[in-house]
């Protein structure tokens, strides 16, 4: 009779437990810059196309409004962006980078390649393996919606 119950075939346990070993490199980094991974990734959002909606974010990031809410109040009180009402609609909120947001960019700069450097792989083959979690990802989606 085969075992259906090993950790070592599991896909999402293979999965956890790199997002806990790749959360353990991000993190001094990310301290560093007085940022949290969720935030940085809110921060990698706005640095490549500012101005943008919570909504709009949430989207970008799989993230739901009241779990970025907060977190967007944080980085406002650090400083980094700024929540402004929608001028037509104000039920919509944009979020803006501020100086210091945007002077943060440079400090971060270095952090993709420290990453690469961490994973011990080239960057085409994490290219490649990117896309096939985000495939998996949503495939199983699809699957719960």
């Amino acid at each position: 009779m085969s075992d259906d119950l090993n950790l070592d075939d599991f896909m999402c346990f293979a999965l956890y437990t790199a997002n806990h070993a790749m959360n353990r490199v991000y993190k001094p980094m990310l301290d560093a810059l007085d940022l949290t991974y969720p935030q940085y990734l809110v921060m990698v959002t706005l640095w490549k196309e500012d101005g943008q909606t919570v909504g709009g974010i949430g989207e970008k990031l799989h993230l739901e409004s009241s779990t970025l809410t907060p977190l967007l109040k944080r980085l406002e009180a650090t400083g980094y962006v700024r929540r402004e009402r929608g001028k037509d609609d104000e039920r919509v909120v944009i979020i803006r980078l501020t100086e210091q947001g945007r002077e943060l960019r440079k400090r971060a700069a270095a952090i993709p390649g420290c990453i690469l450097d961490a994973s011990g792989r080239e960057f085409v083959e994490l290219k490649r393996l990117a896309a096939d979690v985000f495939t998996l990802r949503d495939t199983l989606s699809r699957r719960v919606t």
